[in-house]
């Protein structure tokens, strides 16, 4: 492998996570394990090598919350010393987050991952895919009469956060908090530089929603409902016969904030500003559920919205040929290994025809697969129609800002969308 040509490969910079694409393929071809020195990450690009670590959890651990903590702690030395103090008052009076689902291996993992996955399952979706669908009829209705050219705002935000509410128990009357406080939950994940009294209005709203996830957790535990609180707040972990803590309640209810609205909102964003790049597309999608089913995979293939996640190595090992440490960090790159062509033949095109398109890795694989892929998937595979019925020659506002990604070394996110349309 010959890196010296990739001298000048930054696939952290804040350009290339705009639109890293391009670096992605030559690393995949030139060095598909690249050692990123800026973050001391060993970046896992290529299809079969990203499937390979996933697989061995033993010697490629999700233990990886060293790295987070590391992540917010360079966000918090960047405060203001004033605002620092702030920060630090504010975070002390929260409740302590421990690992749960995502940065545990198993057996651990599953303890608490069993816990929620009931409500995930292919029957339990399928029963409640009328109420998601009257959700997005009426968000779709609001849009489209509303004229609103921000299809982010008006539309992709809003669906993915009034489901996921109504899926976890929030009443609607906190529903504003939870809405503010999940979203400012995922823009931590962000890169974009914060002016010092938004730092300080996340860090008051992340100590405020804790604030009600926890009386909510209390108020089901004496009223039990039919919601994701309540079974967080009334089940026990077996083998210990006791009720989650509130840190371990809340980290799993942490998780479902981002994952819960933030891939499907990223998804819905890429997916139509895919319809408006190829507008062949509307028509022969609209009415087929079919291949509704494989654009969506394809979207998801195309612009993943977790581009990637570390792993930890715990032994001295080799990823194709490449010499790993123990103690090092891998960072797997869905987003590369999506657009691998030994897997996906053409993979920078959208084809609606392809097989196997969801061999796509956006949510994952194996034991740490997204828990909440199948919901996000119902979303999706009735979103679009539903847009499609109402709209036709849809297309890019002439003169709005052109679209592009807000950067982040997890997701993939696109803040702003303005289209124009006609009415069917």
């Amino acid at each position: 492998m010959n890196t010296a040509s990739l001298d000048d490969v930054q696939i952290f910079a804040i350009d290339t996570l705009i639109n890293p694409y391009e670096a992605y393929a030559r690393l995949r071809d030139e060095a598909p394990v690249f050692h990123a020195k800026e973050l001391n990450l060993h970046v896992v690009t290529r299809y079969d090598l990203v499937r390979e670590a996933i697989k061995d959890t033993t010697t490629y651990s999700s233990k990886y919350d060293g790295f987070l903590n590391a992540g917010r702690e360079v966000v918090l030395q960047a405060a203001p010393e004033a605002v620092k103090e702030k920060l630090v008052a504010i975070e002390q009076e929260m409740i302590a987050i421990p690992p749960t689902m995502l940065t545990l291996d198993e057996p651990e993992h599953t303890k608490y991952r069993s816990l929620v996955s009931q409500l995930f399952t292919g029957s339990e979706i399928k029963k409640s895919q009328d109420q998601v669908q009257t959700i997005i009829d009426a968000a779709a209705d609001r849009y489209v009469a509303s004229g609103e050219s921000d299809y982010m705002e008006g539309f992709a935000f809003p669906v993915p956060l009034r489901i996921i509410g109504d899926r976890l128990g929030i009443p609607e009357e906190d529903r504003p908090l939870f809405e503010d406080g999940a979203t400012a939950a995922a823009g931590g994940l962000r890169l974009t530089p914060l002016p010092p009294d938004e730092m300080l209005r996340r860090a008051q709203l992340a100590l405020d929603l804790q604030k009600l996830l926890v009386r909510l957790i209390e108020a089901r535990r004496e009223d039990p409902q039919n919601d994701m609180i309540t079974i967080l707040a009334t089940s026990k972990l077996e083998e210990e016969n006791r009720h989650l803590t509130h840190g371990e309640a809340l980290s799993i209810l942490n998780q479902f904030l981002v994952a819960g609205h933030e891939t499907t909102t990223s998804t819905f964003g890429w997916g139509m500003l895919l319809l408006c790049k190829h507008p062949h597309l509307q028509d022969e999608l609209r009415g087929n559920e079919k291949l509704i089913k494989t654009f969506v995979e394809e979207t998801l293939r195309i612009e993943a919205p977790v581009q990637g996640l570390p792993r930890l190595v715990t032994r001295d090992t080799e990823l194709g040929g490449y010499p790993l440490k123990a103690g090092d960090f891998i960072m797997l790159r869905y987003g590369a290994a999506n657009r691998d062509e030994r897997q996906f033949p053409n993979p920078d095109d959208v084809d609606i025809h392809r097989e196997k398109a969801g061999m796509q890795l956006a949510f994952g694989s194996g034991v740490h697969h997204c828990i909440g892929a199948p919901l996000a998937r119902q979303e999706l595979n009735l979103g679009f129609p539903a847009l499609l019925e109402r709209m036709q020659n849809i297309r890019l506002a002439e003169g709005a800002p052109a679209p592009q990604a807000e950067p982040s070394f997890i997701l993939r996110n696109l803040p702003h969308l303005h289209i124009t349309f006609d009415m069917r």
